[in-house]
């Protein structure tokens, strides 16, 4: 990502922050890009090349109403959706392409001693984020705009672990879901650390389509224990990788978004974002 293009990512991520404070006003494109110190003109154009669909079409991706509409539009059950085929559709990218493989017993309970663990830093479309590899697959993947924080939790992470810092292909091709592309995109594999319980709800999370949404409660019963919400909401929380599994889709029931480990404003970015790549191809802007 480039330097122009991250300045655009923070631009964007601050004129939301601006329409959210401000949404019972419903300020208009003049009033957002004011806020920012960009003419009108400027910010349409960098808003929608990054978006790809208009800020006007973008913020109902993420209102209130969207976001509960998307909730009640749920034709198909979370995990029958995940067996959908259909490669050229992008609704069903997580389905078709994240496979999670816990790690063993002691593995987990010796804090990764013995794993080799190799990690890079790169700039996406929603800010530097960190990501971490095993031999067996992604173990770890966090947005933090400073790479010192961003070892240091990798390390608290898996802290008799040994640390490299080299990006190799299995990096890449998971770092290649930030692309607009993702027709060359090859099957990703986690390899994660956590209970049985929270390995369910991380497998959970990846039957959400790109574009939908879900709840606390309706995973609560994806994974069998319906009066687990509060369970459920503490091991999506605890989620180490970043977007690849889509926590950002989860919200309360009223529509709200409630919260998000990486921040509420690039949780709002995300939604939009997906939304956008889903339903771009009926917008005339």
């Amino acid at each position: 990502m480039s330097t122009q293009n991250q300045i655009d990512y923070h631009r964007i991520a601050k004129a939301i922050e601006y329409i959210r404070s401000n949404f019972k006003l419903q300020p208009n494109l003049d009033e957002v890009a004011a806020n920012i110190n960009l003419s009108p003109a400027h910010f349409q154009r960098i808003f929608t090349d990054w978006a790809g669909t208009s800020p006007k079409k973008f913020l109902q991706f993420i209102s209130l109403e969207h976001a509960k509409s998307l909730l009640k539009d749920e034709k198909l059950s979370l995990f029958d959706a995940s067996y959908e085929t259909g490669l050229s559709s992008t609704s069903r990218l997580h389905d078709l392409f994240v496979n999670i493989e816990g790690m063993s017993p002691a593995e987990y309970k010796n804090g990764g001693k013995n794993l080799s663990i190799q990690y890079s830093f790169s700039e996406t479309c929603f800010g530097k984020v960190i990501v971490a590899s095993t031999d067996k697959g992604i173990c770890y993947m966090a947005f933090e705009e400073d790479k010192e924080n961003a070892l240091r939790d990798l390390i608290n992470k898996f802290p008799n672990a040994s640390f490299f810092e080299n990006q190799n292909e299995m990096q890449r091709n998971a770092l290649s879901i930030f692309d607009k592309d993702w027709s060359k995109l090859n099957s990703v594999k986690l390899h994660l650390k956590g209970t049985d319980f929270q390995l369910k709800v991380w497998e959970s999370l990846l039957t959400i389509p790109l574009g939908k949404l879900s709840t606390y409660g309706k995973l609560a019963n994806a994974v069998g224990n319906p009066k687990a919400s509060r369970a459920v909401g503490t091991a999506i929380g605890s989620n180490p990788v970043a977007f690849l599994i889509p926590c950002h889709r989860v919200i309360q029931s009223s529509g709200k978004l409630g919260g998000y480990m990486w921040g509420t404003d690039r949780k709002q970015l995300m939604i939009g974002w997906e939304s956008a790549k889903i339903y771009s191809d009926d917008l005339i802007l």
